[in-house]
């Protein structure tokens, strides 16, 4: 869908003492835009000082520069007040009036990726992100929270504005009538009409659906986040603990209920023989003592009769189904969408007698305690 359409429109920023990145991002959006994107509301992230100067230059009754960017250019209501300015605060809650020790970047890192964070979160909303303000970090970490975080209909971009308009604190927008601004040093007159904006779309990996359900959620760090799908993009590898019905994909470990362990432990073991997947329909008596024989060595489960009893006329496609859908859930809930695929049961589609196996390679599934290998990732 076009951003244009969803009915909450959102121009994300980030200012430092230039907040007339905020207009231009806007007259290029909305004036030479192609499509035309036409913000809801307007939300600025900033330094306490940035925001003061956002307040009185663009937020003022005069100079009033965003009311007059409107008022010029005919545009509708945009929702940009004292409450969409979100000032950046350091690590102990203190408004922050410049980034000046590592403390204060990771504080700027994970306040920018909790505000794309929750905007992002509505499916009603269109983010469109512009690094081109602040310091060169907050741009960098606005975008990379953009690529954790965007959605299809998110977009990323970065203003241009021709020379000697460029970096000049008296211009914020092309007006369409003359207007006599000075530069820099007070004595070179020019005329705002005759500046050129130009917006530069930057495509972005969008990583969101590699991410795990918590990390989608308030509080998680901007590093917790990065770590998490940079696990997702290592090469997949399984490591299975029969003692603790855990199981470890790439350096990712979660526990298994025992019967749905006992089912992906089943499947794994067939998986690094070289055996063919089985047929949900079709699952032989050999085939379901397999799976018994896994249930059967999980320490401390009370139930292992009332299974094989359940089980003794074979295991029927409904209940292979529900641990199958166990093993998904906890897989996804774990790794996100993307990230779980390699690690998930997969279908071969060669119907009517479609087998369902792990498609990993022999050499990437190890079982604890085997060949004398131990897990490394069980505290994780």
């Amino acid at each position: 869908m076009n951003p244009q359409s969803y009915p909450r429109r959102i121009l994300l920023c980030v200012s430092g003492l230039s907040p007339q990145i905020v207009t231009e991002t806007l007259y290029a959006l909305t004036v030479i835009g192609e499509p035309r994107f036409v913000p809801t509301e307007i939300h600025l992230l900033t330094t306490a000082e940035g925001a003061e100067w956002a307040r009185l230059t663009l937020l003022s009754d005069d100079p009033g520069w965003f009311q007059r960017l409107r008022q010029d250019y005919g545009l509708p209501a945009i929702r940009f007040t004292l409450d969409t300015l979100h000032i950046l605060r350091t690590a102990e809650g203190r408004l922050l009036s410049d980034i000046r020790s590592a403390a204060d970047n990771e504080a700027i890192a994970d306040a920018i990726t909790a505000v794309v964070r929750e905007l992002t979160a509505d499916p009603d909303c269109a983010v469109h992100a512009s690094i081109a303000g602040g310091r060169k970090t907050m741009g960098f970490y606005l975008g990379y929270a953009l690529s954790l975080f965007g959605r299809s209909q998110d977009r990323l971009s970065h203003v241009l504005i021709s020379s000697p308009f460029e970096s000049n604190p008296a211009f914020f927008y092309p007006t369409p009538q003359e207007r006599v601004i000075y530069g820099p040093d007070q004595q070179q007159p020019l005329d705002a009409s005759a500046a050129t904006v130009m917006l530069a779309d930057i495509p972005f990996v969008r990583l969101r659906d590699g991410l795990q359900e918590t990390l989608l959620e308030p509080g998680a760090s901007f590093s917790a986040v990065v770590a998490q799908a940079q696990r997702n993009l290592a090469a997949p590898s399984l490591k299975l603990d029969t003692a603790n019905c855990r199981v470890c994909c790439g350096e990712t470990g979660l526990t298994l209920r025992p019967v749905d362990f006992a089912c992906y432990a089943w499947l794994a073991r067939r998986a690094l023989a070289g055996q063919p997947g089985v047929c949900r329909n079709r699952i032989s008596a050999a085939e379901t003592g397999e799976f018994l024989a896994e249930y059967r060595a999980l320490p401390e489960v009370l139930d292992q009769e009332r299974v094989a009893l359940a089980l003794s006329n074979g295991m029927d496609p409904a209940y292979f189904d529900g641990r199958l859908s166990g093993i998904r859930k906890a897989l996804v809930r774990a790794l996100g969408p993307v990230g779980a695929q390699p690690y998930l049961i997969h279908r071969d589609q060669k119907r009517p007698l479609s087998r369902y196996a792990l498609t990993l390679k022999p050499e990437q599934i190890r079982f604890v305690g085997e060949d004398g290998w131990r897990g490394d990732c069980w505290a994780r």
